[in-house]
């Protein structure tokens, strides 16, 4: 696997996101919505590929996203799914 061609147009910073490259498409983001995920890294005035800013936004820094461990209720939940749908 290697880099999406869109990436090789232009330098592209690949790695570890800084706390303010989160910020500004955090704040692009909660004011425009995502739209088109390859047009936001311009407009958020970003050097990172869409795919890039798109999972970012997905598994970091949604803010419905829920992070820590399951309440009792989910794990009793999730146990009693398993029992009736096994591993499908």
């Amino acid at each position: 696997m290697g880099r999406h061609s869109c990436c090789y147009k232009q330098k592209l910073r690949k790695g570890l996101w800084s706390p303010e490259e989160d910020e500004k498409l955090l704040r692009h983001i909660t004011k425009y919505g995502h739209g088109c995920w390859s047009s936001v890294p311009k407009q958020a005035g970003l050097q990172r590929c869409g795919k890039s800013c798109r999972l970012r936004w997905i598994n970091y820094l949604r803010p419905d996203l829920k992070r820590g461990t399951f309440s009792q209720d989910e794990e009793d939940l999730i146990v009693e799914l398993h029992a009736v749908l096994g591993n499908r």
